[in-house]
């Protein structure tokens, strides 16, 4: 992202899942908040997307289509996941790279602490469209803006009031492709050492050299358009090297989808479209038992 601005690429994310809440598709994933945050109405939303796709073959609206579904997915997952640590008795929720997330405010628990993890930039953007949208920010939810260039995460979220010695579960989605190999390895590792039971959902992508011959091309014109808007890809992982990384760290326990599978066990296969493979990114989920 460029320097003092927010991230491009956290509203066209938060685009996505607005524009899932009102389009012909299968509900993967409900949010009322989705749209009121991006700052535009559904009826914006829904001209801007038929203007994006207007010249587009049918090919590529189905890919849109379907990469707009992986992000609802990879919501719905993430929440899930959350549920089932408040159930192993987590009562903190750190949302790493919170973007416009909408969790923390639609959150039914006042006991579920949740800490928004992200730049400085970005937080004070979402502040202004939350203002906006006069969506209230509630006692439960806490920023933590951290700039990594002069603060550790461990600091600003221990400055948030965050406690180590308590059960946790971290969300990370959207970021670790963005990040060095150093830096997701020493997240890792602080995540892994939060008193158990832990829990950890996240994205990745995983290296071209993995996807099908066909979709090198349109992998290489997206990691040249994200380093364009100052956020180019910089890591990759295989399934079982991200695997190898969470266990290394401390995880015992990983599990691992692609971004078919996943919308898929949503919605079933029929709804992926004619070549879901495209995404070529994947989720995981682990804990520390």
């Amino acid at each position: 992202m460029e320097v003092g601005k927010p991230s491009r690429t956290a509203f066209a994310t938060a685009s996505a899942r607005a524009y899932h809440q009102i389009a012909p598709e299968p509900r993967v994933f409900t949010d009322p908040l989705a749209v009121p945050i991006t700052g535009v109405t559904a009826q914006e939303l829904a001209e801007k997307a038929i203007a994006a796709t207007a010249s587009e073959p049918s090919e590529e609206i189905a890919f849109y289509r379907v990469r707009r579904l992986f992000m609802a997915s990879r919501s719905r997952f993430a929440e899930e996941t959350v549920a089932d640590a408040v159930s192993d008795g987590a009562r903190q929720v750190v949302i790493l790279g919170a973007g416009l997330d909408t969790f923390a405010y639609r959150n039914p628990d006042p006991a579920l602490r949740v800490f928004e993890v992200d730049h400085p930039a970005t937080q004070a953007w979402k502040r202004q469209l939350l203002a906006k949208a006069a969506i209230p920010v509630p006692d439960s939810m806490t920023f933590a803006p951290i700039d990594f260039e002069s603060e550790t995460l461990a600091t600003g979220l221990a400055s948030a009031g965050f406690t180590r010695d308590q059960p946790a579960v971290f969300v990370w989605l959207g970021v670790v492709m963005y990040l060095t190999g150093d830096a997701i390895r020493s997240t890792l590792r602080y995540m892994a050492e939060q008193a158990t039971p832990v829990r950890l959902a996240l994205d990745y992508v995983p290296p071209a050299a993995d996807a099908a011959p066909e979709h090198h091309a349109q992998l290489r014109a997206r990691a040249d358009r994200l380093a364009a808007l100052g956020e180019p890809i910089l890591s990759h992982f295989s399934p079982a090297e991200l695997a190898a990384e969470l266990r290394a760290a401390g995880f015992d326990d990983v599990e691992d989808l692609s971004a078919s599978d996943l919308i898929a066990s949503y919605v079933g296969r029929a709804e992926l479209g004619p070549d879901p493979e495209r995404l070529h990114a994947r989720v995981a989920r682990a804990r520390r038992t």
